[in-house]
This record gives structure tokens, sequence and C-alpha cells, in this order.
């Protein structure tokens, strides 16, 4: 009988699947945030987006049993969140966080009371491509199951760092985000291009919940989210508004909230559940490395609410 154990080494492998399942959301929630971020507004109201993404997603999927027009759904009504969110927040003396703190609330609300009906029922998955057929391990070759989504998001980051370095769109999102003064001189409308990006920042972020509900874990329930939509913020900020920065610090934070599962999948059964808070250990300590009242943030853009 062929030995499939592989020991300890099990632990490094289940970290490397785990940060590729836990980091999509990630990865799809703070490159809509960046994008946002990149024109001069934060949104706090993206784990609502994040929830109802995934809730609009599962619904769609489960009534025309295609996972592809659950993502589509989820797109669109993320970014029917981002337009409200842009819309409120164009009006003076508006608050940005605050605005983003209601809209989260609104999101989360409004999907636990659609989603009530699809608690029970199963939807289509989306695919996933295997990329360990060349093992005869079964834990190799499911590490190295990927989902699609996953692989888009990875091409979609190094995507939004050519273009914001290298395309007209990428320097009139650049120049918003850097100044509203300067826009204006230039001819270009801040109120405008903030509604845009926000817009799509809302339809990534909405992917994310997208892949919940779809893939992993694959289903739809009022706890699906845990904070997702929140810590991207931060993984934003620790990124340096940079997209590739984001898809690699969503690994960052992927691999630490695998790290407790794998340690329990290889019989480690103290003190492993300490390792479920790593995340959010990591979302603090980076919210306290990155404040100071004497220093901006490097990286930041100008017109951001972080730096005012």
């Amino acid at each position: 009988m062929e030995d499939t154990s592989i020991g300890f080494w099990g632990v490094p492998l289940a970290v490397f699947a785990g940060a590729i399942r836990v980091s999509t959301p990630f990865i799809f929630v703070s490159l809509g945030e960046a994008i946002t971020e990149r024109s001069g507004r934060i949104n706090l109201g993206l784990e609502g987006t994040l929830v109802f993404g995934a809730m609009a997603a599962y619904g769609v999927a489960v009534m025309t049993q295609s996972p592809w027009l659950g993502v589509l759904a989820a797109m669109a009504a993320g970014a029917v969140f981002g337009l409200i969110h842009g819309f409120i927040c164009k009006f003076p003396k508006v608050n940005d966080i605050a605005i983003g703190i209601a809209m989260m609330q609104f999101g989360l609300g409004l999907a636990f009371f659609l989603g009530k009906p699809f608690i029970q029922p199963s939807a289509p998955k989306l695919p996933s491509l295997s990329f360990g057929g060349w093992s005869s391990l079964p834990q190799v070759q499911a590490a190295l199951n990927i989902n699609v989504l996953f692989i888009i998001g990875g091409l979609l980051a190094v995507f939004l760092w050519w273009a914001l370095k290298n395309t007209r769109i990428g320097l009139i999102l650049r120049v918003v985000g850097d100044s509203s003064d300067a826009a204006r001189a230039m001819g270009l409308n801040p109120d405008t291009i903030r509604l845009i990006a926000t817009a799509v920042g809302g339809a990534l972020a909405a992917v994310g919940g997208a892949y919940l509900s779809l893939f992993y874990p694959g289903s739809w329930n009022e706890g699906i989210s845990s904070g997702q939509g929140l810590m991207a913020v931060a993984l934003v900020i620790f990124a340096r508004w940079n997209p590739i920065g984001c898809f690699l610090a969503a690994l960052l934070f992927g691999g630490a909230g695998a790290l407790g599962p794998a340690l329990q999948s290889v019989g480690v059964s103290e003190g492993y559940y300490l390792f479920y808070a790593a995340p959010y250990v990591m979302t603090l300590v980076i919210m306290i490395a990155t404040s100071s009242p004497t220093r901006s943030l490097a990286g930041a853009p100008g017109a951001l609410s972080l730096t005012k």
C-alpha cells in the first residue's frame, strides 16, 4: 500500500493552499479599495458590499445554475453600492468614513434580509484548475487545485499596476487623488471621477464576495465574511496603494489565516486556535505602525481622507 503521508511538510503545504484560498477575497476587495483610494476617497462600506455580493452571486447562481452569471450579478450589485456611496459623498461637508460605515450596515442588513431564501438551496461552484497532476500525493493535488478567480486576481493586479503608470486613465486617477485643484485646472471633474472609481471598487469587492459563496467556503450564510472588507483597508495601506503590493499582501494575510487550520490538520491539538487571530493581529499591527501624528503615509494620495 502506497504511503501518502507527508508528515510535517503538511504544514507549509497546507499554509500555501490556504493562502491561495483565503487570499482571493482579499485580493479583489483590496484592489477595489486601492482604485477608490487612488481617486482620493476611502470606502469603509466594502464589508457590506462583499457580503451583499456573496448573497447576490449565490442567489443568481441558484436560479440560473450558472456561477459566472452569479459573479456578474455580484459585480452589478457592487457597482450600484459604489455609485450610491460616491453620489452621497460628493455633497459638501459629508464625511467619507461615516457614509462608508452606514453603507456597510445597509449592505449587511439588506443581504441578510434578501438572502434568507437561499440559505438551504445549493448553487453550482466556480471552476478551478488543477496544477497537481504531476504528483501522486492527494495533498499536493488538493493544494494545487486553484480557483480561476485567484488567477484572474493576479493578472488584474499586474494590469492595474501597469495601467496606473502608463495610461491616461491611470494619470487622471492619480491626479484627482493627489489634488482636486490640479484636476480642475486640467478640466477634470473630481466628483465624477471619484464616483466612477468608487463604483469600480465596489464591483471588484463584490467579486470577492462571489468567491466566498460560490467556491470557498462555497455556501451562503449570514456569517460568511470575517471582516475581510474592513481588513482590506489596512491591507491597502500596508501595500502603499500599489496593486501588486495588494496581491502580495493578500497572500500574506491569507497565509496567516490558514496557519491555524494547517496546524490542526497535522494533529496540533493545543494552542492552534490562537493562530486563527493572526489576520486580525496583523491588521492591528499595521494600523498602529502606519499611524503617526507628525508624518504622512508614504505613497498616500494627497486628497485621501486619511491624510487630512
